[in-house]
């Protein structure tokens, strides 16, 4: 039995999808019938829907008052939840609000007397309204930590704490991510009651395009002029991960100086300038997305051909939730990394497994090395 078999009529219409997902197809049935829930799965395998549907279906839309709260580490993130939950609430009494830091807060508390049926927000100014009495977390029953490793670490630990002992005593919780370390599950079982544990892998997924994984050898100082090479190829349609702000600052500055058709994307960023970036870059206006980790981190952008590591991501779970932004619905993809000497020995054990293919970048193409061909010496 489907688990669309239990759910309003309204919400069967609006799915448009070929088939369930796997994390879908055990989660939602699961916070239907009311279990806590820790969930692992893959970037990209339809999670946000998996947590999504279920609260359309638990909350009261008759009811005034806010019933659910989906926290996010990142403003991106918490406007592509909201996006989606507009489309599925349409023709329904259901309302939502976002409440992220570097907005206005007096508009939010506007909007926040209205007592919308669903919350999403970032820690930081989830943590303000609800010490200040703003935010009455005693109303909210279904509380989603999305990104859960992100949001149960030491930065965000004390703040998602604080939010859940305010909360409704027989609330509900889910922890959904792509990476669940074992020091996560056990914060996470202290405020959870025996939560399901779900782990969906890469092999469950339907089969999606092939992936290639490839590494030029370069120079730390040569990545910038590399990368601008390849903003100018056509047809490219990369997200390039930078692991610090100074350093997208740094090559955001040489890249713009050279025309390339670039934007970036960080936290120190207003909202506006995110979303003008975002909207540009989804549009087609600029072929390349230059993004630390927390600024990109579970924004689903469709239809990328490359993800590029300019920098080497500093664990396995980073290369990962990386790498699974391109590859996506059935189209292929390539993650690339640009690799300097020093890089190297962190690069094998991050790829272990995997068999990268080496590149070199030459007369403004993306060629891949050829393999060195034996020479026989013949005796004279």
């Amino acid at each position: 039995m489907s688990f669309l078999d239990n759910m309003d009529d309204v919400f069967k219409e609006k799915w448009k999808f070929q088939h369930e997902l796997p994390v879908q197809t055990q989660m939602i049935p699961a916070m239907i019938s009311g279990k806590d829930i820790v969930a692992e799965s893959p970037t990209g395998t339809g999670k946000t829907l998996a947590y999504v549907l279920p609260i359309l279906q638990l909350v009261d839309s008759q009811k005034k008052q806010t019933q659910a709260l989906i926290v996010t580490p990142s403003q991106e993130l918490s406007m592509q939840i909201v996006n989606v939950i507009r489309d599925w609430v349409e023709g329904t009494d259901i309302t939502v609000t976002q409440l992220i830091g570097g907005a206005n807060i007096n508009r939010q508390l506007d909007r926040l007397k209205k007592k919308p049926t669903i919350v999403v927000g970032t820690p930081g100014r989830l943590d303000e309204l609800v010490k200040t009495k703003k935010l009455k977390m005693h109303d909210i029953r279904y509380i989603i930590l999305d990104e859960g490793d992100q949001l149960l670490s030491r930065d965000h630990r004390v703040a998602v704490k604080n939010m859940i002992e305010n909360s409704n005593p027989e609330r509900q919780i889910a922890v959904v991510s792509a990476t669940i370390t074992e020091e996560i599950e056990i914060i996470a079982n202290k405020f959870m009651n025996d939560p399901l544990r779900i782990q969906v892998s890469s092999e469950e997924m339907p089969k999606s395009g092939k992936i290639v994984h490839s590494f030029v050898k370069t120079d730390i100082r040569d990545k910038t002029d590399l990368l601008r090479g390849l903003s100018h190829l056509k047809k490219i349609r990369a997200l390039a991960f930078i692991n610090n702000v100074d350093q997208v600052r740094m090559r955001e500055m040489k890249l713009n100086y050279n025309k390339a058709p670039i934007v970036v994307l960080h936290s120190d960023m207003k909202k506006f300038e995110r979303q003008q970036a975002l909207e540009s870059f989804r549009k087609g206006d600029v072929s390349v997305l230059i993004a630390t980790d927390l600024a990109a981190r579970g924004l689903d952008i469709e239809g990328l051909t490359h993800v590029i590591h300019v920098d080497v991501p500093h664990t396995v779970e980073q290369y990962l939730h990386r790498s699974g932004r391109t590859g996506r619905a059935g189209k292929d993809g390539e993650v690339l990394t640009f690799l300097s000497y020093t890089e190297e020995r962190d690069y094998r054990k991050l790829t272990k497994g995997i068999k990268p293919v080496q590149k070199v970048w030459r007369d403004g193409k993306l060629l891949e090395k050829p393999a060195k061909t034996e020479v026989i010496k013949r005796k004279k």
